[in-house]
C-alpha cells in the first residue's frame, strides 16, 4: 500500500457513507475484516457484523456532514489517516479520530482500528462493539 492507496480508501469510505446501501463495503472491507470503533472496544468481526453496525451508525446516506482527512503514515500494508468529521448544518457533533488501517494485497482494509476523540463539553462516543464471547 503507498500514500495514494490510502488516500484513494479513505475517498471511497466517505463515498460508502454518502451511498445508499452497503455495497461498496466490499470494496473497503476484506471478508474476514475487523473494525474496531474504539481501542478498548471489541472489534466487529467480518463483514456482515461490520455492515450491521454501519447501518446502525449512520442517519442515512442524505446525511449532512463533512470530512477532511490527511494522511499521516504508510508503512508496507498499514496506513494512517487523520480525520475530521462534522456532522449537521450547523455543526452539532463532531469528531477528530485516527484511523490505523491494515491491507490484504487487493486494498481491502482487513484490520479497521479507530480513535475517536471530540471537543471538550461536546457529545461524543463510539459503537460499543459485539459482546465478547465467553472462554
Amino acid at each position: 500500500m503507498d500514500r495514494a492507496g490510502v488516500t484513494a480508501w479513505v475517498e471511497l469510505y466517505e463515498r460508502a457513507w454518502r451511498t445508499a446501501g452497503t455495497e461498496l463495503l466490499g470494496e473497503l472491507f476484506a471478508p474476514e475484516a475487523t473494525y474496531q470503533t474504539a481501542p478498548y472496544e471489541e472489534p466487529f468481526r467480518g463483514l456482515p457484523a461490520i455492515t450491521a453496525m454501519w447501518e446502525a451508525g449512520r442517519a442515512g446516506p442524505d446525511e449532512v456532514f463533512t470530512m477532511r482527512s490527511e494522511i499521516v503514515a504508510v508503512e508496507d500494508d498499514i496506513g494512517v489517516a487523520r480525520v475530521e468529521v462534522r456532522y449537521g448544518d450547523p455543526v452539532g457533533q463532531e469528531y477528530r479520530d485516527l484511523w490505523v488501517m491494515r491491507y490484504d494485497e487487493a486494498g481491502r482494509c482487513t484490520r479497521f482500528e479507530e480513535w475517536p476523540f471530540w471537543p471538550k463539553g461536546a457529545r461524543g462516543g463510539w459503537h460499543e462493539g459485539p459482546k465478547p464471547a465467553d472462554t
